[in-house]
């Protein structure tokens, strides 16, 4: 990837932490770039509708453009049409919030939800994010399906979330992220409490595929006060057969056609399956490329309350 692009994608990523837009200077620094090459590049994504710079205080903020062409692409997917009704259902029946993550190849990304707490403490994630796999209930499961090696390697990739950035809980060595792995590949679900956030738990399934694999997450999330233990284990075979009506049906969306599979790169660079090497060079590269952008956004996180719940 080249350097121009690779800083435009920084840009674009570090803007989207921060609505109320950031100072030149800032973004420059967060990055790691020259301010003047920072100038050039914006002024570039503003003369394309992408960026613009609030008069005010000259900060830059994105327009909602990028805004437009995800929602345009996820319209056009059939995700949501296909999802949502069955989402909705769970969500209504449990009264706590259920949300849909769609795997692409390495990473796994939050795509939809359904809120189903009406009253008291409530669980308002951000939308459109990865989910991190060391220490969510969604990562877990996720990574159960898949050989331990490249577990993990995609867990080295993406590092480990530290229990001053994350939940209290949160795994703090690759040792103990597999130890919750293989839990969750002998039970078919996974359940984390205070490892993603203080005050907040999870139980998350996979949305499998015979001939494909694991394709999706689907996981319940609430304050964990609410959230036990008992009652995560008691919607879990729900949670499972819900999952299990998503991906009879998942042939209709082509995101659902993303899994991880033999032959795709790893995190070296290499194709698994003993069938040689595939751009290694170029794959190593974007690899390396994607999980700097992920420790931006990381760091990004970190600067931001961490507000679980929110009374209503």
């Amino acid at each position: 990837m080249s350097g121009v692009l690779e800083r435009t994608l920084a840009l674009l990523e570090r803007l989207a932490t921060d609505v109320g837009g950031v100072p030149l200077a800032t973004l420059a620094d967060d990055l790691g770039m020259p301010r003047s090459a920072a100038h050039r590049l914006l002024t570039d994504l503003a003369a394309a509708g992408y960026v613009r710079q609030v008069r005010e205080r000259g900060h830059y903020v994105l327009t909602t453009k990028l805004i437009s062409l995800g929602l345009n692409y996820l319209k056009h997917s059939g995700v949501v049409d296909l999802t949502q009704p069955v989402m909705d259902r769970l969500a209504e029946a449990a009264g706590e919030l259920v949300r849909l993550g769609v795997v692409d190849v390495d990473h796994i990304t939050w795509m939809g939800l359904s809120q189903g707490a009406t009253s008291g403490l409530r669980y308002d994630p951000d939308h459109g994010i990865d989910v991190k796999l060391s220490c969510t209930a969604s990562g877990h499961i996720w990574l159960s399906t898949l050989p331990e090696d490249d577990a993990i390697a995609l867990l080295t990739r993406q590092g480990l979330g530290s229990p001053t950035q994350y939940g209290p809980n949160a795994p703090t060595s690759i040792q103990a992220v597999m130890k919750g792995v293989r839990q969750a590949r002998k039970q078919g679900y996974a359940i984390a409490v205070d490892t993603y956030a203080r005050g907040l738990a999870s139980v998350s399934t996979t949305i499998m595929v015979p001939g494909r694999g694991a394709v999706g997450v689907l996981a319940m999330s609430g304050p964990s006060v609410r959230m036990t233990e008992e009652k995560m284990a008691k919607w879990a075979p729900q949670l499972m057969a819900t999952a299990a009506e998503i991906a009879a049906a998942s042939a209709a969306s082509p995101l659902f056609q993303r899994a991880w599979a033999k032959g795709e790169p790893n995190a070296e660079g290499h194709e698994r399956g003993g069938r040689g090497e595939r751009g290694k060079s170029g794959e190593r590269g974007a690899a390396d490329a994607r999980g700097e952008r992920v420790a931006r956004s990381e760091a990004a996180r970190a600067r931001k309350p961490a507000l679980v719940a929110r009374r209503t």
